[in-house]
């Protein structure tokens, strides 16, 4: 693509995210969602392979028709109450849909159909931008309504955080795999956001990191499916051995960054009283944490060539900036013991 057009279409997406964020009233925050879209559509499909033009084209239907039910919304809201300011939606009906047309946004289940196949048709580099920045905006909006609808949700976070574990048991697609992983961790955060929104913000800030660590290994390795994982050792050994600490610490297990978030939020749900909750929400951090540990053997305790059907790769040295990934990596290993620190400066 022509880096003046990359350029624009990026600057794009930041103005469309920016103008969400600065918004108090329904109309700007659509209108800055809306850039978001129509910046990343090219990106999707610059590569003009069939399966990237059929995620675009799966993407802009699901965003646009999440855009219409926000607009129609917010409309009724001002119908309703006479107020288009964002944090003015008082009556149940159009609390309801803009919520619903917000997890549609992100792909929170049982709205992320969309989602896996979407990430499945794009290149590592754009997956990462929609696995990441493409989350702020719609959280932002939700970060604001939160006081509204409670039981919606814990049903929403509930529902997300199982089917997050459960869709990516029998994947062999690491950017399926991500996507299920993403649903998963946006549930999390969904579930703890009416009871302590620092806590939402931390555990996005952790998931922004260790998926953007992971998105950098397998764009390294130019892994695209669990076999070709087999032939890292020989490419970058030390990072091969990393690898399992950064997917474990995405499945939550401690000393790593990833239990830190999934800690606080069980013992918020605990004090709120919502032991129930917690605890399948705990236990549906096991099916994610198993298919993590899959990635985590297929990765290290394979060695290529093996039986799976998978050729190895022509090896040359890789273009790819490394330093992103070091500093991401030390981040998503190393971040637990600052958890006082981190918990003291969110609430302050």
């Amino acid at each position: 693509m022509n880096p003046y057009i990359l350029a624009i279409l990026l600057f794009g997406l930041r103005l469309g995210t920016t103008i969400t964020f600065a918004s108090s009233h329904w109309l700007l925050a659509w209108m800055g969602l809306e850039m978001n879209t129509l910046a990343i559509i090219p990106l999707m499909a610059q590569h003009h392979h069939p399966r990237a033009v059929e995620a675009t084209t799966k993407y802009f239907l699901t965003q646009a028709a999440a855009a219409a039910t926000l607009l129609f919304a917010s409309v009724t809201n001002s119908w309703l109450t006479g107020q288009w300011e964002i944090q003015q939606i008082t009556h149940p009906l159009p609390s309801a849909m803009i919520t619903l047309a917000l997890a549609l946004k992100i792909g929170l289940a049982p709205l992320h159909a969309w989602l896996p196949e979407v990430l499945q048709g794009l290149d590592l580099t754009t997956g990462l931008i929609l696995s990441t920045w493409q989350k702020l905006a719609p959280f932002a909006l939700i970060l604001q309504l939160q006081p509204s609808n409670s039981t919606l949700l814990i049903i929403l976070g509930l529902t997300s955080t199982l089917i997050g574990g459960w869709g990516g048991l029998n994947q062999t697609q690491l950017r399926k795999i991500l996507a299920y992983s993403s649903i998963a961790h946006l549930g999390w955060m969904i579930l703890i956001l009416q009871f302590s929104p620092s806590i939402t913000l931390l555990t996005l800030l952790t998931y922004l990191i260790m998926t953007f660590s992971t998105f950098l290994v397998f764009k390294l390795n130019k892994s695209t499916n669990i076999n070709t994982l087999a032939t890292s050792w020989a490419k970058a050994p030390a990072l091969t051995a990393l690898t399992p600490l950064i997917l474990l610490s995405l499945g939550g297990l401690p000393p790593l960054t990833g239990f830190m978030p999934k800690w606080l939020i069980l013992q918020e749900l605990t004090k709120q009283g919502l032991a129930p909750t917690a605890t399948l929400a705990a236990l549906s951090a096991l099916l994610s944490l198993y298919f993590y540990l899959r990635l985590s053997y297929a990765m290290t305790l394979t060695i290529s060539p093996n039986n799976l059907t998978g050729s190895t790769p022509w090896r040359l040295p890789s273009t790819q900036l490394t330093y992103p990934l070091a500093t991401s990596t030390a981040m998503t290993i190393c971040l637990l013991p600052l958890t006082p620190a981190i918990s003291a400066l969110l609430t302050s």
